[in-house]
């Protein structure tokens, strides 16, 4: 199987549809790619709003895990709601979106965030979005890569950030899709395919001063004591987990040692941002913004004012790099 057939993408309009004609002089069509990246996802606020303000508003948006949450609530033109929601986001209200659960293939049901998300995106479906809008998502089993470019909203961004061992599987069109940063954390090639002339992408794992070198653990955000202490009863509710208990307790690592939710979160950001350099070496964007958000927790989502004025801070310093390949994309159309 190709690459191209293994990404299932759909097609933008129905049988014996024609592709409207770009209007004379509308110049080249903007694109963005919104990487994925937890809490700091927050930036991707900032970032669209430093292009409006320049009157740059992006025609095309692909989103991955975040970025889609982001992309997808800007094409429906909920950006305002999406922003109002972050900043009135405290570590309690965090904690009160998770529903944690001892069974199933998720430590978060989910269904707290899918009824936040329904409240203002119910009924809205991709196709019909006034921006040009696709997700990312990952195929369970086969692990290929999923271009969700039609269908319920909802579904779609609830695929793209269904992190496994986090949040469950979504099942979409027969298939079970989880978080589309396992396969292209930041989907350039994507915003390319849906006709954008120029693509703008947002790394949320970008910082060159956290590649190589050793980091202690710092104090844990209250996320992951949660997931955390949810692991712990799992296992202790398990009749291997407590054999094992009772055999190797005097191994316990140390109290300073980091927590499984810890080693967890961390091992998926190294794999993620190994995964965003081979995917963007294969794939450049015409711009790439990376706000600096290396001393931003990957789920210390109660600090989406800072990171929304860094992603903002970040776009603006872009500007006159995205206006020259503006010129240079307006020439060669």
């Amino acid at each position: 199987m190709s690459r191209l057939s293994a990404l299932r993408e759909p097609e933008d309009f129905g049988p014996g549809a024609v592709e409207p004609r770009r209007p004379a002089g509308a110049g080249p069509r903007l694109g963005l790619a919104l990487g994925g990246g937890s809490a700091r996802g927050w930036a991707h606020i900032g970032v669209i709003r430093a292009l409006e303000e320049a009157g740059l508003a992006p025609a095309v948006v692909a989103g991955c895990s975040i970025g889609a949450v982001v992309g997808g609530c800007y094409a429906a033109d909920k950006l305002d709601v999406l922003e109002s929601f972050a900043l009135g986001l405290t570590k309690r209200r965090v904690m009160g979106l998770l529903d944690l659960r001892l069974t199933g293939s998720g430590l978060i049901g989910g269904d707290r965030l899918r009824r936040r998300l329904v409240q203002d995106l119910a009924g809205r479906r991709i196709e019909d979005l006034p921006v040009r809008f696709a997700a990312v998502a990952t195929e369970l089993g086969t692990g290929h890569e999923v271009w969700l470019r039609r269908g319920p909203l909802v579904e779609a961004v609830r695929a793209s950030y269904a992190l496994p061992g986090i949040f469950p599987p979504v099942a979409l069109d027969g298939r079970l899709l989880m978080d589309g940063t396992l396969v292209n954390p930041v989907p350039v090639a994507l915003a390319r395919a849906m006709g954008a002339d120029l693509v703008v992408c947002v790394n949320l794992n970008c910082d060159p001063s956290v590649r190589g070198g050793l980091i202690q653990p710092g104090p844990s955000d209250p996320v992951e004591r949660a997931v955390a202490g949810a692991v712990e009863v799992r296992r202790r509710w398990s009749l291997l987990g407590a054999v094992r208990g009772r055999r190797h307790r005097a191994r316990e690592p140390a109290p300073s040692a980091p927590g499984i939710a810890r080693v967890m979160f961390d091992a998926f950001n190294i794999t993620q941002d190994r995964i965003s350099r081979a995917r963007l070496e294969r794939d450049p964007p015409d711009v790439s913004v990376g706000p600096d958000l290396a001393g931003m927790g990957l789920f210390e989502f109660h600090r989406a004012a800072e990171g929304i004025a860094l992603g903002r801070a970040a776009a603006r310093a872009a500007l006159p790099r995205i206006r020259a390949a503006l010129e240079g994309a307006s020439a060669r159309i």
